[in-house]
């Protein structure tokens, strides 16, 4: 059988390796890099750096297990897939569910293509808590408002998803033939040609180790040594506690359930009242990426467009090409936003209270459009994710679900004084001088204050 991989880079508690595991089949493991079929979101230039990483550790996995990852750049990921089954002879492909509309019809006219010549393609869910469309209010309408989505998602949380531990089905291989596969497969990977030509990307390694070693390394050392200081640590940006496991769920280095296994006995108190608050807190950043792919699901244009249609509006936001090159080199002449901006440059990552400043400050003090700054952090975070992206930015700026009150302003030196008392992070971070401030923050704030009463 033909397993497709996509966002779920990892073998162990993988629901559709699992699956061909309990048929006794051979194992075909193939990745196709189609990006115009994800078009207007094609990987950014973070992603691919890690998407190259994370599959050169996935074939290298395989390999140990006598298995070689064909990986091929394609335009059609459908006719790539009828290449593989014609010359391998499998009649069916697997792969796990990807869940952005786009993607999801992509994965509708593959199966009826496939199905035309009698493959199956046969989808898993991973990735998610709850297959977007399962959860709704009352009325039996999309969740709108987070609180009460995450209250109920909480309640369908009892166990775990049920994903068995698979692994490639073969044998270990030899030392020589493991490293003839892995040689075979990196070359592959490289004709993908998924690192930007510009060199800013090297400098990631520094920060990163993509791949499901390092993921299941660094979720132990997050339950084992952060979990229990996480709601506070998490607000604080020059302390290492936040988990930063988001590139590895992203990229599907993970499964959920790893995290669930060890968090739900937490949750109802077998570690203490410390492990509780901690694992309580950690919950809810899962129930809002898990929000935000239903959001998408259920709201399909709002990568474009604001939730909110009272600000379906061109007068909100506008086109300033200078001062948005400012904003993106760092150089607004704000400690706390020119740090965030050059944490961003440098590690591929930005800590999430400095995203809700550098953010604010972008769609309210400078009035410009909030695409601007999604499509800026989609080309240059390594965990860039379309769902989380989408929401995160409407909710900085006001226009969508369960979103900040337009009113609601981050003053980025209110900010630094509660959050960087001590300045560690800007002083890390700020290596230039500061520019003069290019806004004046209480004016442009009452300025942003009058455009949002108007619409």
């Amino acid at each position: 059988m033909i397993h497709w991989f996509r966002r779920d880079l990892r073998l162990a508690h993988n629901p559709a390796l699992a699956w061909i595991e309990a048929q006794q089949a051979s194992l075909l493991p193939c990745y196709i890099h189609a990006p115009e079929e994800e078009a207007p979101w094609p990987p950014g230039a973070a992603s691919r750096w890690w998407l190259h990483h994370s599959l050169t550790a996935l074939a290298s996995d395989l390999a140990a297990h006598g298995v070689a990852l064909q990986s091929r750049r394609a335009a059609s990921s459908a006719l790539s897939l009828l290449e593989l089954c014609r010359a391998s002879g499998a009649s069916t492909v697997t792969a796990n569910r990807r869940y952005e509309p786009t993607l999801a019809a992509r994965d509708r006219q593959v199966a009826a293509q496939l199905a035309h010549h009698g493959i199956t393609l046969q989808l898993f869910d991973d990735g998610i808590l709850c297959p977007p469309g399962e959860l709704l209010n009352r009325q039996q309408r999309p969740y709108r408002v987070f609180t009460p989505f995450a209250a109920t998602l909480r309640q369908r949380l009892i166990t775990p998803p049920a994903t068995a531990p698979a692994t490639a089905p073969a044998a270990p291989s030899r030392s020589e033939q493991r490293v003839a596969l892995a040689a075979t497969a990196e070359a592959e990977i490289a004709a993908l040609h998924l690192l930007d030509p510009h060199p800013w990307h090297q400098r990631l390694q520094h920060h990163w180790r993509p791949g499901e070693t390092s993921a299941t390394a660094a979720l132990q050392r997050f339950l084992e040594s952060a979990l229990g200081d996480y709601p506070a640590a998490r607000e604080i940006p020059a302390s290492p506690g936040t988990s930063r496991l988001s590139p590895h769920l992203h990229f599907g280095e993970l499964a959920l359930s790893q995290i669930l296994t060890p968090l739900l006995p937490l949750l109802g108190g077998e570690g203490g009242a410390a492990a509780a608050a901690g694992a309580e807190r950690f919950y809810l950043q899962l129930a809002w990426r898990e929000f935000a792919r239903h959001l998408l699901h259920h709201y399909p244009d709002s990568d474009q467009k604001p939730l909110n249609p009272r600000f379906h509006t061109g007068t909100l936001w506008h086109h300033q090409p200078a001062a948005l090159a400012a904003w993106q080199r760092g150089r607004s002449g704000i400690a706390l936003v020119d740090a965030g901006m050059a944490e961003l440059w440098e590690s591929g990552w930005m800590h999430n209270r400095v995203r809700m400043v550098v953010g604010s400050l972008l769609t309210k003090n400078l009035a410009i459009h909030w695409l601007e700054g999604a499509r800026w952090f989609w080309d240059t975070l390594v965990d860039a994710d379309l769902a989380n992206n989408s929401l995160g930015w409407q909710w900085i700026a006001g226009c969508g679900a369960d979103a900040a009150p337009y009113f609601r302003i981050f003053n980025p030196e209110t900010q630094a004084q509660r959050f960087d008392p001590e300045q560690r992070y800007r002083n890390r971070w700020c290596q230039l001088p500061l520019a003069t401030p290019m806004v004046d923050l209480k004016q442009s704030r009452a300025a942003a204050l009058d455009r949002y009463r108007r619409g």
